[in-house]
């Protein structure tokens, strides 16, 4: 159990917490919420002990695992990595090793019992399941981990807390680097699990999917209501009704007791009663009216017809150099068309924006493109494009020169930029904070065609929500590429499926599509994983259900016959030089069992590639 008590905390010259009540009880999987800024992810810290309280009880006996944000720069395949989360696995692993080479009979069958005990001989292929499910291919799970980027080891990370015996699990933003297949799979797995999980999210889907409890950190307090996103915003909604009725009723009570005051406070009689009233007035605890809480508030502008079709593809082929990506593309964009693009990270999702937004060149094939098209387009590659010693302001008075600098103020509040931050460089900015400013740009100057590639990376759960409203009335084309799956269900009607090296209509929605991926139970084939390169999808046969269950029942076979060695290797009588005989012929079974075992475990993994 997890108990805060009057806490209050600090980061600086802001407090972040006061006098604060919290409990989370085992098994409990709790979503974090809070404005940027409120301090979820340094109550993350807090809770590691990383940070002190000001004042008030932490109470948090249990074992923690969080995770890391970065990774050692060593030559260690990905597997024995990952399988270093599982810290009581590795300490056995590590002292069998030291037996084995010492020649010490009676430490190896303990340890090797111990191993039984901790389902340790199944511990490295549940590693490879975790790294599977979130996108590694078994090529790749014995490559070092200088072989791979930044976001591919930011999963690892993700794949090592996964296999942590700890009591609780620490996440904060967990989905950040993972495709739609992967946080499915992650879902799944979150759900199963029996530890108790905080979870910090921008991804109210995700969120919807995996918590029990919501705990509002807000006007520094912590609050926790049970059920998903969802069911907080319905009590939140309720709650916030129920105090605007309260203000409203007070505001007349206050009203009247005023009016009182005004009247009889200087004559005689009244007097007692008019000081009563005032005292009554000082006292009445103020009931905060209900204020809008999104501090984001924008909208498209019309957009001008372009007629249709918009654009025309025929019998495109796509790719970089002389590697296709994609081709037999034959497809047509309309003006009222709302597309979301769907499928594996690396299928060619982006590529196939790129085209779209002229930056790409087809390999072959024809673009017919209709001159009224007005371009916005989104891309996590533009953040950087922004010109770091300028400010908001000039950003948009750049594209603008007609606009005055108080419409531009007041363009930029509604998008959060207020008071001197739309003077403050970009350059000082946050990942947010660019990607808010690289969408105001956008929506001024109202494209009829918009072609966002991961807009909401960066962004919070309130300016997804300002986001998702103002695409709702967008009145031009839309195409998205997003792991956003609330966003995609809200703004889009129609999904693209980008597989197999081509562009097709799926036929179903999201909740069909996630079934897909959880029934296609295959490996992608990779060569190569960069955060910006692209490769294509190599289409696996079917795996065999029954074959796999065959290998995990022998599998459960041979673990019964190691645990029946292991309880009579337990036998101290074993040990006298009389039965040295009988315990190393017991020893040697157990060996050839164990060896036999691994090599059933090697053969479920490569099923897996095949």
């Amino acid at each position: 159990m997890i108990q805060l008590k009057q806490l209050s905390f600090s980061r600086g010259s802001k407090q972040l917490l006061k006098d604060a009540d919290l409990t989370i009880h085992a098994g409990q999987k709790v979503g974090i919420i809070g404005a940027n800024g409120s301090g979820k992810t340094s109550l993350l810290a807090l809770l590691r002990g990383e940070l002190n309280a000001d004042d008030g009880e932490l109470n948090q006996q249990l074992s923690l695992a969080y995770l890391a944000q970065d990774i050692p720069q060593e030559n260690i395949p990905a597997l024995d990595y990952v399988l270093q989360g599982d810290t009581l696995f590795t300490e056995v692993q590590t002292a069998l090793q030291i037996a084995e080479k010492n020649h010490d009979g009676m430490a190896i069958a303990e340890l090797h019992m111990r191993l039984g005990e901790i389902d340790g001989y199944t511990i490295p292929s549940t590693a490879a399941k975790i790294l599977h499910g979130l996108g590694f291919g078994m090529d790749e799970i014995t490559q070092p981990l200088t072989a791979f980027s930044g976001g591919w080891q930011m999963r690892l990370n993700l794949a090592r807390l996964l296999l942590s015996r700890a009591d609780i699990l620490l996440l904060d933003e967990p989905t950040n680097h993972l495709d739609m297949e992967a946080i499915v799979w992650l879902e799944d797995w979150l759900r199963s699990c029996t530890q108790t999980i905080l979870l910090i999210s921008h991804d109210r889907e995700f969120i919807d999917h995996v918590v029990t409890h919501i705990a509002h950190l807000y006007h520094r307090q912590l609050k926790i209501y049970p059920g998903n996103y969802s069911d907080f915003e319905k009590q939140r909604a309720e709650q916030l009704a129920v105090q605007q009725a309260s203000f409203e009723k007070q505001q007349a009570q206050r009203q009247h007791l005023q009016a009182f005051i005004d009247r009889f406070r200087y004559k005689a009689s009244k007097a007692t009663q008019a000081q009563s009233r005032l005292k009554m007035l000082a006292r009445m605890q103020e009931v905060l009216p209900v204020q809008i809480e999104n501090p984001f508030s924008f909208s498209f502008k019309p957009t001008q017809a372009a007629g249709n079709p918009m654009i025309t593809l025929e019998n495109l082929r796509l790719g970089y150099g002389d590697k296709t990506i994609l081709k037999g593309i034959n497809c047509s964009i309309r003006q009222n068309d709302r597309i979301g693009l769907i499928g594996q990270n690396g299928a060619g999702k982006s590529t196939f924006i790129k085209l779209l937004a002229q930056e790409l060149q087809p390999l072959s094939g024809m673009v017919h493109s209709n001159q009224k098209i007005k371009l916005g387009y989104f891309a996590q590659h533009q953040l950087d494009l922004l010109e770091s010693e300028s400010n908001p302001i000039n950003h948009l008075l750049d594209i603008d020169k007609s606009i005055t600098e108080g419409q531009a103020r007041r363009y930029l509040g509604s998008f959060a930029f207020s008071n001197d931050d739309v003077f403050r460089p970009v350059g000082t900015f946050s990942g947010g904070e660019k990607a808010r400013l690289v969408l105001a740009l956008i929506i001024w100057q109202a494209p009829n065609l918009l072609l966002l590639d991961e807009p909401t990376n960066h962004l919070d759960l309130e300016m997804r929500e300002a986001l998702n409203l103002a695409l709702q009335d967008y009145s031009g084309a839309l195409i998205i590429v997003s792991h956003d799956r609330y966003l995609l269900n809200c703004v889009t009607n129609e999904l693209w499926l980008v597989a197999n090296n081509t562009v097709q209509t799926f036929k179903g929605d999201l909740n069909d599509y996630q079934q897909w991926v959880l029934e296609q139970e295959k490996i992608p084939a990779i060569t190569e994983k960069t955060e910006t390169s692209e490769a294509p999808i190599e289409k696996k046969p079917p795996i065999s259900k029954q074959k796999i269950q065959k290998l995990e029942e022998s599998i459960q076979q041979h673990e019964i016959k190691l645990k029946e060695l292991d309880t009579a290797l337990n036998d101290k009588q074993l040990y006298h030089e009389s039965n040295k005989t009988k315990l190393q012929d017991l020893l040697t079974q157990r060996e050839k069992i164990s060896q036999k075992m691994q090599k059933l475990e090697e053969e479920l993994l490569k099923f897996y590639e095949d």
